[in-house]
């Protein structure tokens, strides 16, 4: 992620001049590409006179944005530039956003910071490359201590991510009652957070504590691997402190879900088979999603559980999708503002975390190739709950989330700040999940499905 405070650059936004220096300063982790941008963007020419006149009734419209923030007018007028390829105006507005914008400041500021290096990207055609470099940095200042305590800590003062931990758990002990042998396959980047309270409900159930078989799957594109043989250490000491039988296996070899196998899974006759997928299938391609659903189904579980963020980057339109991107975005940035403190540096990484997927979503499009071995699966392709629904309704029936498991989420949103609620469809709709709203924009959607 560039810094401009890193670099001691000290661009005022009153301070117009030397355009192209500060321009080609933007990134100071990938200077070395960064510095041809100006040759790159003038070869992106405006094809017709009609593509000027689009750029500028857009830019009036960008102007009037009844959001009424600076960051989201400039960005989506950027974003405008860039997708008719006119060379001086993306010139102009990256320039501006780059004086204006900063990862320290307000929500604008951060936004502006956060969806310029992506622009930026996009309009040189450097994504790949970016991507590359900012998976590669994580990669390295990733450890367990870190991730642990920011992940405990997003947890404490959030129920973004507990919220499909509270409702999985439920559906699954439901769903596995009274079985014996249970095998949950866990596709997810939790890093295991999920499971310690699940442990905790099958040592006080009533009749005998069945044996628990948890087979993690982790694509190795992900830092998430660093951490996972001391995670798993961590789990089975659990395990024994709780008195679970309990057996961990950790798949983290894949490049793609799609390389998945029945056999790598170690699925034994007579298990109960449980599917937790937590953020899984937006790590997916799109063209490639209906095919791991048939698999899943192939597995025969006897309960499928579904958590995705809610959210559309799926459309071929750059300028739609990048609205979509930078409201999901804000939405997320303002709730970290209001559920960190100010200097919060918890709050920092995790802004910092989204840089990645910003440019993943908006300036790689479909530049990774299967040739690439540190890419693997992080597609970060969002769709809408509904979406989502239709497409997994194809291979399982939906079956609801029950009385008991929706107020285990009420009683959960009741420990936080004020803002968060619960959406569950009433009526028929009941069967198609519920949703985690902040302040009334629904922000996550889970829910169950059995073959």
């Amino acid at each position: 992620m560039y810094h401009k405070e890193d670099q001691n650059m000290e661009i005022s936004a009153y301070n117009t001049s030397n355009k192209s220096t500060h321009l080609k300063k933007l990134n100071h982790q990938n200077n070395s590409y960064f510095l041809h941008e100006a040759s790159t963007i003038d070869m992106m020419h405006t094809s017709s006179s009609n593509h000027q006149t689009s750029s500028d009734n857009s830019s009036e419209t960008c102007h009037r944005d009844q959001d009424g923030k600076w960051s989201s007018k400039l960005l989506k007028e950027c974003a405008i530039a860039i997708s008719n390829r006119d060379s001086s105006k993306i010139h102009h507005l990256l320039w501006m956003l780059n004086e204006l914008s900063s990862p320290y400041g307000d929500i604008d500021q951060k936004l502006a910071s956060y969806f310029l290096q992506a622009l930026f990207s996009k309009a040189t055609q450097s994504g790949h490359k970016c991507y590359k470099t900012l998976s590669s940095i994580a990669y390295k200042n990733h450890s367990f201590d870190s991730a642990r305590k920011l992940i405990l800590k997003f947890q404490e003062v959030s129920p973004w991510t507990t919220f499909g931990h509270v409702a999985s758990n439920g559906a699954i002990l439901e769903a596995l009652e009274g079985e014996k042998k249970l095998h949950i396959i866990d596709i997810s980047n939790t890093l295991c957070t999920q499971w310690p309270t699940l442990l905790e409900a099958l040592a006080t159930r009533n009749d005998e504590t069945p044996h628990l078989k948890l087979t993690i799957v982790v694509t190795n594109n992900s830092s998430s691997v660093v951490v996972m043989k001391e995670v798993g250490q961590r789990m089975e000491k659990f395990a024994r402190l709780m008195g679970v039988p309990f057996e961990l296996n950790v798949i983290s070899d894949l490049k793609h879900i799609r390389e998945l196998t029945k056999e790598r899974l170690g699925i034994q006759e007579g298990e109960a088979i449980a599917l937790n997928c937590v953020g899984a299938l937006r790590r997916v391609e799109v063209e490639e999603r209906e095919s791991v659903v048939q698999f899943f189904k192939s597995l025969s579980p006897r309960v499928v559980t579904f958590v995705e963020e809610e959210g559309d980057f799926c459309s071929d339109d750059f300028v739609k999708g990048f609205e979509e991107c930078l409201k999901f975005y804000r939405i997320y940035f303002e709730m970290l503002e209001e559920s960190f403190p100010p200097t919060s540096n918890e709050r920092l990484m995790l802004e910092r975390e989204c840089s990645r997927s910003i440019v993943r979503v908006l300036a790689c499009d479909h530049e990774f190739d299967d040739d690439e071995d540190d890419v693997g699966d992080y597609c970060e392709k969002r769709e809408r709950g509904k979406q989502w629904f239709e497409r997994l309704r194809n291979e399982f029936s939906p079956c609801g989330f029950s009385d008991d498991v929706v107020d285990d989420v009420k009683a959960l949103l009741k420990r936080y700040q004020a803002g968060w609620s619960l959406v569950v469809p009433q009526g028929d709709d009941h069967i198609s999940g519920m949703y985690l709203t902040w302040k009334e924009e629904p922000v996550v959607w889970a829910s169950t499905w059995k073959p």
